[in-house]
C-alpha cells in the first residue's frame, strides 16, 4: 500500500497491515505447502536485457459479416515461442486473429503463439468474436488435471458442510476453454463464466451459450460485446472451468483495448510511443520449455513481459505512455523506475498515474505503485531529462508471492528502458501536471444502499477457498435489483491479500477497516459447524478493530473492476446503480441479456479461482 506527501508524490514504505489477536490463527491462501527445494525447476541464468520487447500485433476486423459491428475470427492453437535468447523454443498456446484479406489462409493468420493479438475497439461501436478451441484434448500441463480428477485435496475443491463435493469438469475432458473479456460491460451469455466451457472435440460445460448457433461448429461460440465502456484497457482471457490457471499459464490471454475519438485532443502519446506491458511470471526448464511449478510453489522465477523474459524497449528522449496489465497467475508487483544514481537527486523516475481499470482519473505523480493481478495502471512517463545512453530499469521491491509475507520466488529487475536517441521530432503531447482528463463521475452512498457480505472462507491451511462458505457449483444465493447501488464487503480474515474480480460492473473502493481475524474466523467456523442458523452469524461489527481506512491514493476515485482485499480486513466497494446491457448487438437475436441474469465474481488469483474462491450472483427485476 503507497502512502503520499501533500504533493500527490508517492513514496516507497513497508506495507502496514492489521494482524489478528496475539496467539490466534488465521490461514494462509495457499493451496499448497512450500516445496522441497530439490525438487522444483529453477530457471537456468538467463543474460538480462538481451532481446527487444515484443509488441503485440493488432488484430483486422471484418465489418462485412454483422452489419454494423466489427467483426473477428479468434482461433485457439497449440504453437512454438521463444521466451529468451538463452532458451530453446516452448511449447505453448496461443489465440490467432483471422485476416480478412485471407479469411480461410492459417499461414496468414495474425498472432505470435503465446499470448494473442490486440483487440482495438470504438467505444459503443459492438464487437462480435466467433471463438474456435483448435487446442490438443491432453493438457500441456496434464499432471494438474490428473491430480485434479484424482482428487488431491490441495487441488481439488472440497466442499464445506452440508454441500457436495463435485468434479470442476468431466472424466473425458482434459482440455476445455471459455474466453472472457475482463472489464466489459457484457450479456451473461457473451460473458465467458467457466460454465461457458467448450472443448477442441466439442464437448461442452452445462451452461455452453453462442450467438447465431447456425454458424458454429461443437468446438466454436459465437459472443457478441457492447464496448460500452469509458475510453480504458480491458483483456480477455481464459476461464475454463477448473483449469482457468493452467490455460492461462500456457498463454492464453491478449489485451482488449477501447478507444475514444475524443482522447485525440488529450495530447496523450500515441502510436509507437503507446507501449502494452504484459507482465508475467513464469519458470523454465533447461530445454526453454515451460515450467508449472505452482503445485509446489508460490509464484514462478522468472518475470516475462509481453512473452519475452527480462526485455528491452529503445525509447526517445520524449513522453512515454505504458499501459500495464498484470497478468500473474499469482503475483503482486510493486513496481518503480530504477534509474542511475548519477543522472536524478532520487534514484527512481517519477511518473503519473493516469488511468486505471476502468479508464482515466485525475493524473496522480508517483514514485511506484502496487499492482495485483488482473489490475491495470496506466502510465505518462518522461524520458525527456535522461541523458541519450541511460539505462532506465523497471524493477520490483517489497511485494512477496503470496503478498504480502510468501515465500514464492524473489523477482526484483524485470525490464529495461534504454534511451537510445534524441526526439525524432517535436513532443507534442501534455505534461502531466497539466493534463485534463475525464475520470469518473463519484459514486456516493445513500441511506437505502444495501451492503452485502463476502467472507473468503478457508476452514484450515491449504484447504479450499469459497465465498460465504459456500462452492461455485451450488446455485446463485445472492440476487440484485436491477437498477440498485450495492455496498460490497469483502471480508478477509486470512494472512494473504486477494484481488477480487466483479464481471459485468465498475465499482469504486469506498474504505477498508482492521478486523479481529482470528476471534471472527473462529466464531465463523463455529457457526458452519453448528448449522449455519442465520440468526448465529457473526456479526462483522463486532470485530472491527479500528475506525474506517480511505482507497489508497491510486485507487481514490477510480472505476476499478479489481480490488485488492487486504488481509485481516474488510474492504468495502461501492457500485453504483446499474442494469445489465439487455439490448440486441448488431441485430443478433437473443444476443441482449434476459432478466434474471446471473454473473460471476471471483479472486483472480488464478489457482484460487480454480479451488472454489468464485460464486455466481444475479441481477433480478425490480
Amino acid at each position: 500500500m503507497a502512502g503520499a506527501t501533500g504533493s500527490g508524490l508517492l513514496l516507497p514504505r513497508d506495507v502496514l497491515l492489521p494482524r489478528g489477536a496475539p496467539g490466534g490463527q488465521a490461514y494462509a491462501a495457499p493451496r499448497h505447502p512450500g516445496p522441497d527445494s530439490a525438487a522444483v525447476p529453477r530457471t537456468p541464468p538467463l543474460t538480462k536485457y538481451a532481446d527487444p520487447l515484443p509488441l503485440p500485433k493488432t488484430a483486422v476486423a471484418d465489418p462485412s459479416v454483422y452489419p454494423g459491428a466489427d467483426y473477428y475470427e479468434l482461433t485457439m492453437r497449440q504453437g512454438s515461442w521463444r521466451f529468451h535468447r538463452d532458451l530453446g523454443p516452448a511449447t505453448v498456446w496461443g489465440y490467432w486473429a483471422s485476416d480478412p484479406q485471407h479469411p480461410n489462409d492459417p499461414r496468414k493468420t495474425i498472432g505470435m503463439g503465446y499470448l494473442g493479438p490486440t483487440i482495438s475497439v470504438a467505444k459503443d461501436h459492438p464487437t462480435v468474436v466467433k471463438y474456435r478451441n483448435e487446442l490438443p484434448t491432453t493438457h500441456l500441463f496434464q499432471f494438474v488435471i490428473d491430480e485434479i480428477r484424482k482428487g488431491n485435496p490441495q487441488l481439488t475443491p472440497i466442499a464445506p458442510p452440508p454441500y457436495k463435493s463435485r468434479q470442476p469438469f468431466p472424466a473425458n475432458v482434459n482440455v476445455w476453454n471459455v474466453v472472457h473479456q475482463h472489464g466489459g460491460f457484457t450479456p451473461p451469455q457473451s460473458d465467458g463464466m467457466p460454465l461457458q466451457s467448450f472443448s477442441p472435440d466439442g464437448i461442452h460445460a452445462e451452461s455452453y451459450s453462442t450467438l447465431d448457433p447456425h454458424r458454429v461448429k461443437p468446438n466454436e461460440a459465437i459472443f457478441g460485446y457492447t464496448n460500452h465502456e469509458r475510453s480504458c484497457l480491458l483483456w480477455y482471457h481464459d476461464h475454463g472451468m477448473g483449469m482457468t490457471s493452467v490455460n492461462v499459464y500456457a498463454g492464453l490471454a491478449g489485451l482488449w483495448i477501447v478507444r475514444d475519438p475524443a482522447d485525440d485532443r488529450l495530447g496523450l502519446p500515441q502510436g509507437e510511443y503507446e507501449v502494452p506491458l504484459i507482465l508475467q511470471d513464469r519458470t523454465f526448464n533447461a530445454d526453454g520449455s515451460l515450467a508449472y511449478t505452482m503445485t509446489q510453489q508460490q509464484g514462478e522465477d522468472t518475470p516475462v513481459v509481453n512473452g519475452k523474459a527480462y526485455p528491452y524497449l529503445a525509447v526517445e528522449q520524449r513522453r512515454y505512455r505504458l499501459r500495464i496489465l498484470n497478468a500473474s497467475n499469482e503475483r503482486f508487483w510493486r513496481l518503480q523506475f530504477t534509474t542511475p544514481t548519477d543522472v536524478l537527486p532520487q534514484p527512481t523516475l517519477p511518473f503519473w498515474l493516469i488511468g486505471t481499470d476502468g479508464g482515466f482519473r485525475t493524473p496522480l505523480q508517483m514514485l511506484n505503485f502496487l499492482i495485483a493481478p488482473a489490475e491495470r495502471y496506466d502510465l505518462l512517463v518522461d524520458f525527456g531529462r535522461m541523458p541519450v545512453g541511460t539505462k532506465i530499469k523497471l524493477t520490483n521491491y517489497n511485494a512477496p508471492v503470496h503478498f504480502p509475507g510468501g515465500n514464492g520466488p524473489e523477482i526484483t529487475e524485470i525490464m529495461e528502458f534504454r534511451v537510445t536517441a534524441r526526439r525524432s521530432g517535436p513532443d507534442r503531447t501534455t505534461p502531466g501536471k497539466d493534463l485534463r482528463l475525464p475520470g469518473p463521475a463519484p459514486l456516493e452512498v445513500k441511506p437505502h444502499t444495501r451492503r452485502r457480505e463476502w467472507v473468503l472462507y478457508q476452514e484450515k491451511l491449504f484447504s479450499t477457498m469459497t465465498l460465504n462458505a459456500v462452492p461455485f457449483m451450488e446455485p446463485s444465493q445472492d440476487f440484485v435489483k436491477a437498477g440498485s447501488a450495492e455496498i460490497w464487503e469483502y471480508v478477509n480474515p486470512n494472512h494473504d491479500a486477494h484481488p477480487m474480480h466483479v464481471h459485468l460492473v465498475n465499482f469504486q473502493v469506498l474504505n477498508r477497516q482492521p478486523i479481529d481475524a482470528a476471534a471472527y474466523q473462529a466464531d465463523y467456523q463455529k457457526w458452519i459447524d453448528g448449522g449455519r442458523r442465520p440468526q448465529d452469524r457473526p456479526v462483522l461489527k463486532n470485530y472491527l478493530t479500528g475506525p474506517p481506512v480511505p482507497p489508497d491514493p491510486d485507487e481514490a476515485h477510480c472505476d476499478k473492476d479489481t480490488v485488492k482485499s487486504y488481509p485481516e480486513t474488510v474492504t468495502r466497494i461501492l457500485i453504483g446503480e446499474f442494469d445489465p446491457p439487455t439490448g440486441e448487438i448488431a441485430s443478433i437475436p437473443g444476443s441482449g441479456a434476459v432478466l434474471p441474469a446471473t454473473y460471476v465474481h471471483h479472486c483472480h488469483i488464478l489457482e484460487h479461482e480454480d479451488d472454489d474462491l468464485m460464486r455466481p450472483w444475479t441481477i433480478v427485476a425490480d
